[in-house]
């Protein structure tokens, strides 16, 4: 458990170097091995966990060095998904986009060695988050040939809730579900409770978050408090904290991870405008519920420009934390 007032973390992706960009495209077109592959993944991976740390973040993770997209990268690893190749979702921007073409089989570990791998190379005391998408955007942002909607989100959850257990057992304690696509389809809310009790069903963690961004939080708000979580990680900066109030209409009782940095500008926020932001989380919840982070993941930002807003974030936490002890 992490005994922090305000724990600063990353939601999970983080900019990969530009050196490991351009080792992977090489590694795409056969002309690199999978044990010199292996080797630039751990160097990259080491290069973030350290970035991080000299940040002064406090709930760590590699940045995702390992991963691709959160839903291609487990679904290359569970066997029933096949790709047909990208699709076009905005703009000049295309996702592999996976299709459920067999039954879905547990596919055994997919992150426990990204996970000890990082407890080994960070430094002993840090508290670690692992992500993990969760089944319901999973399962929305895929083709599906075999199953009902409904069954494919709980063969899914059933596949993460093994996967979770493995890590728990490996030491994790920390397990961040990453489900984007809860507030946006707010009739299926119930649907996504029921999958995240299945994906957290006997396992034994301190932290169960979920994280969550885009659509409109007001259209699933209270309802979202039945969850069977510590936490709900959100994005406020990008909309300006649009939907901050509403959750002043009803008692937030589980404790909330604050969206407090926007990534999708480069700009870098101010000290002194994160200050401002987490105290308007500190209107919502008591210092005790509230996590700080950026938005969302990352990758997308230049890598300076997201080392500096973790700087920045970490520098803005420090001095509410003076101000509140």
């Amino acid at each position: 458990m992490i005994n922090k007032l305000l724990p600063t973390t990353i939601i999970g992706s983080y900019p990969k170097p530009k050196w490991f960009t351009k080792v992977k495209s090489i590694h795409e077109k056969g002309k690199f091995g999978e044990e010199k592959m292996e080797e630039a993944e751990n160097d990259a991976c080491k290069v973030i966990i350290d970035e991080h740390e000299i940040c002064g973040i406090d709930v760590l993770n590699d940045g995702e060095m390992r991963r691709t997209e959160m839903v291609e990268h487990f679904a290359s690893k569970i066997p029933g998904f096949k790709f047909y190749g990208p699709v076009r979702v905005w703009g000049n921007n295309y996702f592999n986009k996976p299709s459920v073409t067999r039954e879905l089989k547990d596919p055994g570990p997919m992150l426990v060695d990204e996970f000890k791998f990082i407890k080994k190379h960070s430094d002993e005391n840090n508290y670690i988050k692992m992500p993990i998408t969760g089944p319901y955007t999973i399962a929305d942002w895929s083709f599906n040939e075999i199953y009902s909607r409904k069954e494919l989100i709980m063969r899914l959850a059933d596949i993460i809730n093994s996967e979770i257990k493995r890590l728990a057992d490996a030491g994790v304690k920390c397990i961040q579900l990453d489900e984007p696509a809860l507030s946006t389809h707010p009739s299926e809310v119930d649907l996504v409770k029921e999958a995240t009790s299945k994906v957290f069903d006997n396992v034994k963690l301190d932290k169960k978050i979920i994280h969550a961004c885009y659509g409109k939080f007001d259209q699933i708000y209270p309802e979202i408090l039945d969850f069977e979580v510590d936490q709900f990680s959100l994005e406020f900066a990008n909309n300006n904290f649009e939907f901050l109030d509403i959750f002043k209409e009803n008692e937030f009782t589980k404790e909330l991870g604050l969206g407090c940095i926007d990534v999708h500008k480069s700009e870098v926020e101010s000290v002194s405008d994160i200050e401002n932001n987490i105290n308007r989380g500190l209107n919502i919840v008591p210092p005790e519920k509230l996590w700080i982070n950026p938005d969302c993941g990352m990758k997308l930002l230049p890598r300076k420009s997201a080392y500096l807003k973790l700087k920045n974030m970490v520098k803005a936490t420090n001095i509410v934390r003076e101000e509140i002890e």
